[in-house]
């Protein structure tokens, strides 16, 4: 799951959004340095990546696009999730997703003094290019991944990998709509 799926799972705490926002760039086990709204965000994020990275639909579907993106397989199917979400946004949030990615911009925005230096570098180029919406298309997703290809070692791999998700969209819908509620009734009690 990538930054629009972590938004989603992050209720309606502002505190806890902005933890969940910027899980990725906090590393250690002691997080009490922060406050504990943001520790409980930090703490949902790291639970939806192991519930994810463990959960037999996402790992079917990592093999699927293994050949492709290699050792990227878990990046690809993160920002995979990411698109499925957003095409079937209306299913799952009565916000139009518009609505919801200028809310959370805003919100990130006003609260980007408790994010790390990385996480607050990257804020205004999500924002200026609207990522988040953005992964509502294969475009965008496709601008994503080579995006991070050019950001990571060796990262070649992920570029073009959303010809995967095209050529085998059925399979990774019917597995997105079954995995996301189980990954929203494991992390509720985080929110």
């Amino acid at each position: 799951m990538n930054f629009l799926a972590h938004l989603f799972l992050s209720g309606s705490d502002t505190e806890v959004i902005v933890g969940n926002f910027m899980g990725d760039a906090v590393k250690g086990r002691d997080l009490s340095r922060f406050a504990p709204d943001i520790e409980r965000g930090l703490r949902l994020h790291r639970a939806i990546d192991s519930f994810t990275d463990t959960h037999p639909l996402v790992l079917l579907g990592r093999e699927r696009v293994h050949a492709h993106a290699g050792r990227y397989a878990a990046v690809v199917m993160d920002l995979f999730y990411d698109h499925l979400l957003a095409v079937e946004w209306s299913t799952f949030h009565p916000e139009p997703l518009p609505v919801f990615t200028r809310r959370m911009y805003a919100l990130l925005e006003a609260n980007e003094q408790h994010m790390p230096d990385r996480t607050r570098m990257m804020l205004p180029y999500m924002i200026a290019g609207d990522w988040l919406t953005s992964y509502a298309t294969l475009d965008g997703i496709g601008r994503a991944l080579d995006g991070l290809s050019r950001r990571a070692p060796k990262g070649a791999p992920m570029r073009g990998a959303e010809r995967v998700l095209l050529e085998h969209h059925e399979a990774y819908l019917a597995e997105f709509r079954d995995f996301l509620p189980q990954v929203m009734m494991h992390t509720e009690g985080y929110r």
